[in-house]
């Protein structure tokens, strides 16, 4: 049970530890997720977005066996989404560093196909084992190996200095921490996920209580029996077509004439007239 860092009794309040392991990570976070991605808005939302993940879900990740590992895996997780693509602020690349060995180190990493970037930066860059590294990226040992080794290939041909992995790790490292990239603080984070937390409740309770309306409109609307539908028109055999109506004859048009100026009513109608 982890104990308060002043050395006073008792057990660290979950507010205190998550501050313990967010003051821990999240600064050495930023500067790996700026390697995945390039960009330095983009690195900070992900290792924010990953804690306020692990706040929503603390007791969860509090006794998880790697509460880091769980936390860096959401960040990258969020960092490498292709979703970012459609995003208007990201459209353009940002400012690519200062150096001009770094510019090609980070132009290298970032045309690397992402889970190669990522295997690379865990285990050359963080320096986790290849198991770990395979674990973490979902993948198998020799999947791992493979990766690594293409990814090593492809920052070897354009930067020969760096085909040694203990210097590429140096590399990685310096070019993480020049860009002095820095996180928000605890609380700041901790607030903003119990706010992203109250929002999607109120939103999934708004959508319920949407969708139960619209079910009991339904089923007040909705016919009580059943009602068979009008079959189509048969043709009847035998029956000749209609046929529209011609153009009169003279005799057609003098007795439609005729029965005009006769009375509408009476027996005159009903006798037959001589010619």
């Amino acid at each position: 049970m982890p104990r308060r860092p002043d050395g006073a009794a008792g057990a660290l309040t979950p507010a205190e530890s998550f501050d313990a392991l967010y003051a821990f990570c999240a600064p050495a976070l930023v500067r790996q997720t700026y390697l995945l991605t390039g960009r330095r808005d983009l690195a900070r939302e992900s290792v924010e977005r990953a804690f306020q993940q692990a706040w929503q879900r603390w007791p969860e990740v509090a006794r998880d066996p790697d509460p880091a590992g769980w936390v860096r895996s959401a960040a990258y997780e969020w960092a490498l989404s292709p979703w970012h693509r459609l995003r208007p602020r990201h459209r353009h690349p940002e400012p690519p560093p200062s150096d001009a060995l770094d510019r090609t180190l980070m132009d290298t990493l970032l045309h690397l196909p992402p889970a190669y970037r990522r295997a690379l930066v865990l285990y050359d860059g963080v320096g986790l084992g290849l198991p770990e590294t395979a674990a973490e990226t979902e993948a198998s040992t020799r999947a791992t190996v493979n990766r690594l080794a293409h990814a090593r290939e492809a920052v070897a041909e354009r930067l020969p200095e760096l085909a040694d992995p203990e210097v590429l790790h140096w590399r990685l490292v310096e070019l993480a921490s020049t860009e002095r990239l820095r996180a928000a603080k605890p609380p700041v984070v901790r607030h903003a996920g119990e706010r992203r937390a109250r929002f999607w409740t109120r939103a999934a309770i708004a959508f319920t209580v949407a969708l139960i309306g619209s079910t009991a409109l339904t089923l007040h609307t909705a016919p009580r029996r059943y009602e068979p539908p009008v079959p189509p028109g048969e043709t009847v055999q035998g029956v000749p077509p209609p046929v529209a109506p011609g153009p009169l004859s003279e005799s057609e048009r003098e007795l439609r004439a005729k029965l005009r100026k006769q009375p509408q009513k009476g027996p005159e109608r009903l006798l037959p007239q001589p010619r």
